[in-house]
């Protein structure tokens, strides 16, 4: 069969199936300036539809103020942990979630698309627990909740410290697709920056080698030719 043969009967064949849905959701929203730039190229030239917002960190009015320009991002709530507060005292971690929601609201003037939280702090069980119910009145989906299936792998440090630039090059990146996006819709997170120099982490240049990955020519194609259609969070229903 010749090749453009079998990609009109690949397309067929998709055409006749419903599409899985993949929510690419780039972290870390806020935490400034080099990493909001990122995020929107990574959106506006690449395949990130969706970002989560940390709203006590220096970027975040910058971040804030780029959502006007790119109205088809959606923008979660990507909690952060403040040491002068026990998350797993209810009362404090209640606090804490609703002053981080208000000033989402003060920044955005929006409601989140979803919730999550920054190294994952709120997904212990008796914590997820919580913060589902704090998040009921809002109608969206929390990470690790079971609703929509969550992709991590999409990271360069699976060992702590230790740097492997192959998982987050594009021939990994579509096997994590091609092989975790399996239910209805799943989200892949990521972490893509400009250094600029304006910010600090163990994990940095690695997040320019996600940045391009993520905006490489010809991929969101490639993705879609997996029967995989790519959605921000205001398309999910769960």
């Amino acid at each position: 069969m010749h090749t453009l043969d079998y990609v009109d009967q690949r397309l067929g064949e998709l055409a006749g199936c419903a599409m899985r849905q993949l929510v690419v959701n780039a972290d870390d929203f806020g935490m400034s300036r080099g990493v909001n730039e990122g995020i929107i190229e990574a959106h506006a030239g690449g395949i990130v539809t969706s970002a989560s917002l940390m709203v006590n960190r220096p970027g975040a009015v910058h971040a804030a103020g780029l959502l006007g320009e790119h109205p088809a991002l959606s923008v979660g709530l990507h909690v952060e942990e403040d040491h002068r507060c026990d998350l797993d005292d209810p009362a404090q971690a209640t606090e804490l979630f609703r002053a981080q929601l208000e000033r989402f609201r003060q920044l955005t003037g929006t409601e989140p698309t979803h919730i999550d939280s920054h190294h994952h702090v709120h997904a212990d069980d008796e914590r997820l627990e919580l913060f589902r119910k704090l998040a009921e009145p809002l109608g969206v989906p929390v990470r690790h909740d079971g609703r929509v299936a969550y992709i991590g792998g999409f990271w360069a440090q699976w060992e702590v410290g230790v740097t492997n630039l192959g998982y987050i090059r594009r021939p990994f990146l579509v096997h994590l697709i091609s092989n975790e996006a399996l239910g209805n819709v799943a989200e892949l997170a990521c972490h893509p920056a400009k250094v600029t120099g304006d910010f600090r982490s163990s994990y940095l240049e690695e997040r320019a080698v996600e940045l391009a990955t993520l905006t490489e020519p010809g991929l969101r194609d490639e993705v879609e030719l997996l029967g995989v259609k790519l959605v921000s969070y205001r398309e999910v229903h769960v």
